[in-house]
């Protein structure tokens, strides 16, 4: 097979982890091998690995990149200033909002989360409990404000990452409901859910 045109590093790379995404998130990681990565981007198996040393790398690499958008991109838009109740709207806003878009890397950062070798999971699970750790002193601050009535701040917070993540399993843009609509929508379910 003749070298790919234009299967530069800048190029190639980022093909294979969309095709690695794409694919993990139809077939699952197990069920998926390196030869059907390269026939989809059209390049030699063994040209993969020129650009990952194996499929737990790619995989990994994807959680990790996940996370790690969804943490900067946070961060750019979070402010420790606001009451508990701001605070909390403006999380449940931009959680559904960041994930909608990204519905492959949402599948895969929950269901595939347990094919990473431990010293992988650990690393991403680290970043999972920063993103979850930031709701979690919302709830809390707003439990000790008496703004919020819950019996527990960390349950709390996984039922509402739960929930809001729920939204990727069926929203399409150009439905019944605009996204603003489904984030208001949303918002006042778990207001509802945590107010005193």
């Amino acid at each position: 097979m003749a070298r790919t045109q234009g299967s530069h590093s800048d190029i190639t790379g980022p093909r294979i982890r969309a095709a690695a995404l794409k694919l993990f998130a139809k077939d699952g990681y197990a069920a998926v091998s390196m030869r059907q990565i390269a026939k989809d981007v059209g390049v030699q198996a063994g040209a993969l690995y020129n650009y990952t040393p194996d499929k737990q790398t790619l995989l990994y690499e994807l959680l990790r990149g996940h996370m790690d958008d969804l943490l900067t991109v946070r961060e750019a838009e979070a402010s420790g200033t606001l009451a508990p109740l701001e605070a909390l709207e403006g999380f449940v806003r931009f959680h559904i909002g960041f994930h909608v878009g990204r519905p492959d890397e949402v599948f895969i950062a929950y269901m595939e989360l347990r094919s990473l070798e431990p010293e992988n999971f650990a690393q991403v699970e680290k970043l999972r409990r920063q993103y979850e750790d930031e709701l979690e002193g919302i709830l809390q601050r707003g439990l000790e404000s008496g703004d919020f009535a819950i019996d527990d701040a960390k349950i709390a917070t996984l039922a509402v990452i739960a929930m809001l993540t729920g939204v990727n399993t069926w929203y399409r843009a150009g439905g019944r409901l605009s996204l603003e609509q489904v984030e208001t929508i949303y918002w006042n379910m778990v207001k509802r859910a945590v107010v005193a």
